[in-house]
């Protein structure tokens, strides 16, 4: 059991840290930086919409399954064609598996990480899982992107205040409290990180990690940090 928080400035200077720079499971986490690095492309293109990819192990591919996704409006689409920005918003606001890894065939894995280096494979990655590719990284870390997503990723920013998932971050903060936040969840871990824009404070970046942790826990942590912040 574990709890790993960050709380920051948008600047990135640290206001509160516990366990922050211990490498966890990234789960959802990662589709922040899949949202970055598309805004580099054509987000009004269309891409077949499919479940096969070529995995980062050369040679190797492998299939998503549907069982594991929050979004069933792109398997829906699986056969037809979707825009790449209405994959973005599926892949933030619903948490869409599928969404996320047709947009990072678009983008290249090596896009991804060249924003976040700890991301290093697409969602559902068997092979690159067999051989211990994993995507994880710090709560310090994720506060550090956080900060970039403020300064010059606006339209991320503002996808991800369109959050379906709100019973983390949000939850623990006073009720209004506008935030733009991203969940995480995978067996054993569960995750939330957001920007917070009060109306008359100063706006800061918070993260939370969790392991083995109760329901309830995160929200328990923002409510903490709101205390704590400057």
């Amino acid at each position: 059991m574990s709890v790993h928080v960050w709380l920051g400035g948008l600047d990135g200077a640290t206001w509160w840290a516990q366990d922050a720079d211990e490498p966890v499971l990234a789960a959802s986490l990662m589709k922040v930086p899949v949202a970055m690095a598309a805004e580099a492309l054509d987000l009004d293109r269309s891409v077949p919409v499919h479940t096969d990819f070529d995995s980062v192990v050369v040679g190797e591919t492998f299939a998503l399954d549907e069982a594991g996704d929050q979004d069933p409006d792109t398997w829906d689409d699986v056969g037809g064609d979707q825009e790449l920005r209405e994959l973005v918003r599926r892949a933030i606001v619903h948490s869409g598996n599928l969404a996320t890894d047709l947009v990072m065939e678009q983008t290249g894995v090596a896009a991804v990480t060249a924003l976040m280096p700890q991301v290093l494979r697409m969602i559902g990655d068997q092979p690159a899982t067999d051989r211990g590719i994993v995507n994880a990284a710090s709560a310090r870390q994720w506060g550090e992107l956080l900060g970039r997503v403020a300064a010059v990723h606006d339209e991320v920013e503002d996808v991800m205040r369109g959050q379906t998932y709100r019973e983390g971050i949000p939850a623990g903060l006073p009720e209004g409290t506008p935030v733009a936040n991203k969940t995480g969840w995978i067996e054993g871990h569960r995750h939330d990180m957001g920007i917070v824009r009060p109306p008359d404070a100063t706006p800061f970046a918070l993260v939370v990690l969790t392991r083995d942790e109760p329901e309830g826990t995160i929200a328990l942590a923002a409510r903490e940090a709101w205390t704590r912040r400057r």
